[in-house]
């Protein structure tokens, strides 16, 4: 027997309810059986030729910094307007107890890596979404292109794959206004 289907405006407020936020209690772990859960529940995401390209990896305690250092010391200075931004990064990391590095390896041509990023930004939407319906605070933040081999390496990946996101999750510690967004265009097509 199948569980009966969840009202739209059920999930609509689920999916209104995500923030984009850093105000978290930095010393409240999160559980990593929850995080480990969360991982599953991303693993639903649709897949092109079930490649199933996603790659996780957590980073709680003294990991975090051990995060943020590998990827400053990758980053080349001359890359930057301010070289003091690459300190930032030893230990931006720190600022939530879990942070959760999602990865997609690389497919056997260009289109299948394309096809592998979208389903692995999928299974991170996915993730997102759980996190919120458990109470927790996210954050999805951007890749550093120049740091992914490096970041593979300290995450134990296959060679090549590329990181998705470096998510920020914990428990929050103050409300997190409605952003507005415009409004969504629609095209008909059906004349």
């Amino acid at each position: 027997m199948t569980d009966p289907p969840m009202e739209l405006g059920t999930f609509e407020r689920l999916a209104a309810s995500r923030r984009s936020s850093l105000r978290v209690d930095p010393q409240a772990p999160v559980p990593s059986d929850l995080v480990e859960r969360l991982c599953q529940v991303a693993a639903w995401a649709p897949s092109h030729k079930k490649t199933w390209p996603w790659r996780f990896a957590v980073f709680t305690g003294g990991g975090r910094s051990r995060l943020g250092n590998a990827i400053a010391d990758a980053l080349d200075p001359a890359t930057f307007d301010k070289p003091e931004k690459i300190d930032k990064f030893r230990v931006k990391y720190l600022r939530a107890p879990t942070m959760l590095v999602v990865g997609s390896v690389a497919g056997r041509s260009a289109i299948r890596t394309v096809e592998n990023r979208d389903a692995t930004a999928a299974a991170v939407q996915t993730l997102l979404l759980g996190a919120t319906a458990v109470g927790l605070a996210s954050f999805w933040s951007s890749s550093i292109p120049d740091a992914d081999a490096a970041v593979a390496e300290l995450c134990g990946w296959e060679p090549a794959t590329a990181t998705v996101a470096v998510i920020y999750l914990g428990w929050p510690i103050e409300e997190v206004a409605v952003p507005q967004r415009p409004p969504v265009v629609i095209s008909r097509r059906d004349r």
